[in-house]
């Protein structure tokens, strides 16, 4: 998918005879499946198709959908694996200070004086707060607690993740 989509979900298996959906939902909002009305599927790095949701039921931490179209096992069976993704227009607004995970990931991370610091590869979840994985060239991967000591903000005019420099970035 581009990045103007969001990943919310994936097909885990289908679930019942008429070719329900057992999704495990990859998003801090699952409260959103209830309401969805239609989602793209698309497996990773294929344009999406649009679907509509003719109904949602939650089941045991999971999500079970009925898809316009998609009648039977078999029917099912070809989704599996796939991607329900959003348009990023649809995502709530966030609170000043508060941002996406997929808004982090790719971009440069610098300093606030300047210093590039590498680049955003991932997010790791390990603990109590996610780690942002950096990488550069030549240099072995850094991890940098998401947390506010190191964490200042997202310069979004200029696209860098602008970071507090932890000890390793000091002794270079």
């Amino acid at each position: 998918m581009t990045s103007a989509f969001v990943t919310i979900g994936r097909v885990v298996k289908t679930q019942g005879r008429h070719g329900e959906l057992l999704v495990e939902p990859l998003s801090d909002r699952p409260e959103r499946f209830p309401s969805l009305r239609s989602v793209l599927l698309a497996r990773p790095g294929e344009p999406g198709r649009r679907v509509q949701v003719v109904s949602v039921w939650p089941h045991k931490g999971r999500f079970v959908l009925k898809l316009e179209g998609v009648d039977s096992i078999d029917d099912g069976e070809r989704l599996r694996g796939q991607e329900l993704v959003i348009p990023q227009d649809e995502l709530p607004e966030l609170p000043a200070g508060s941002y996406y995970h997929h808004e982090l990931i790719g971009r440069p991370a610098a300093a606030a004086a300047g210093q590039p610091l590498g680049r955003v590869r991932a997010l790791l979840d390990t603990g109590a707060v996610p780690d942002l994985v950096l990488e550069q060239e030549g240099q072995q991967e850094r991890l940098v607690p998401l947390a506010a000591e190191f964490f200042k903000r997202l310069d979004r005019a200029r696209g860098v993740v602008v970071l507090a420099p932890p000890v390793w970035a000091k002794e270079r």
